[in-house]
């Protein structure tokens, strides 16, 4: 079976069976067109993709995960979005590309991979020029990875959790842990050294962020740890602390608050004592509602 068959879609490891080409909608609540909330540039990733004139991020509507505590639930599961076809979505990467967007940021493309990655061959045909990163929440299967070889540069993955309890109770993935373990070794596989510009901007190479949860300091630890020891400092690890308690379930009261400083400190000081170099951390108040965009449309329609 083809991993890119819409008409019986496993693309990813809920693996829902739903036949997309007819409107059926699986988990991530997606058809077989794509559907997107906003284009822009965007200063607030990583300082070696923002740069200084911003990364060039393209958010898709739908997701595969059920994060509890998800900041785009608007777009995630709220339905919220715009039809966009392969051909105009090549052109928004060119409009991105245009206002000096340092690469382009495909922000949970996953459950669209097929026709994503037509309108990414497009654009490189077209001598685009700049790199392509795939901004994933870690929940994705190899072999759907495996078809994106040459024409992503950059893998942007979540770790959320190394806990399938956790996993279970804020993601309704209990699998999640295994499988991004899966996801992130092959990434690993396909660009296995980071690359750079001599402005700094990342041509090439993995950066595995992990957002870490209020009062789970021993679960961070745990894949801090476990990325370090798995491939050292060949892949950058993003430390975040901007985790925001919106719209959160009583029931989910461990995530009613943000992450203690203290905590977030600790979790850096046991990074830099395992020998973690190459890492980025947040600095200053990074919880806040302000992170959250806003999906009006930007950069889509025409």
């Amino acid at each position: 079976m083809d991993i890119f068959d819409m008409t019986n879609c496993r693309l990813c490891p809920r693996e829902c069976g739903v036949d997309r080409t007819k409107e059926k909608r699986g988990f991530c609540g997606a058809d077989d067109k794509i559907i997107c909330a906003r284009a822009s540039l965007h200063h607030w990733e990583e300082p070696c993709l923002s740069g200084e004139k911003g990364s060039g991020t393209v958010f898709f509507s739908g997701c595969n995960m059920g994060c509890v505590f998800c900041q785009n639930k608007e777009i995630s599961h709220g339905g919220k979005g715009f039809l966009v076809s392969g051909e105009r979505l090549c052109e928004i990467f060119f409009e991105l590309k245009e206002k000096g967007a340092h690469n382009i940021n495909l922000v949970t493309a996953g459950h669209f991979l097929p026709q994503v990655l037509e309108a990414v061959k497009m654009a490189k045909v077209q001598g685009i020029g700049i790199p392509f990163v795939y901004n994933s929440s870690g929940y994705e299967k190899v072999e759907a990875l495996k078809r994106c070889q040459g024409l992503i540069d950059i893998y942007l993955p979540d770790f959320k959790y190394m806990n399938s309890v956790l996993a279970r109770n804020y993601s309704k993935a209990p699998d999640y842990p295994q499988v991004a373990k899966q996801a992130i070794s092959e990434m690993v596989r396909q660009k296995p050294a980071c690359k750079f510009s001599d402005n700094g901007i990342m041509t090439e190479g993995v950066i595995v962020r992990h957002l870490m949860l209020p009062k789970e300091l021993l679960e961070s630890k745990s894949i801090i740890k476990y990325l370090y020891e798995t491939y050292s400092d060949n892949i950058y690890i993003s430390i975040m602390s901007q985790y925001t308690p919106v719209g959160i379930s009583p029931k989910f009261h461990k995530l009613q608050s943000t992450v203690a400083e203290s905590d977030y400190d600790e979790l850096v000081d046991f990074a830099i004592d395992l020998g973690v170099e190459n890492a980025f951390v947040q600095e200053g108040e990074a919880a806040s509602e302000s992170f959250i965009p806003d999906f009006s449309g930007q950069g889509i329609e025409v």
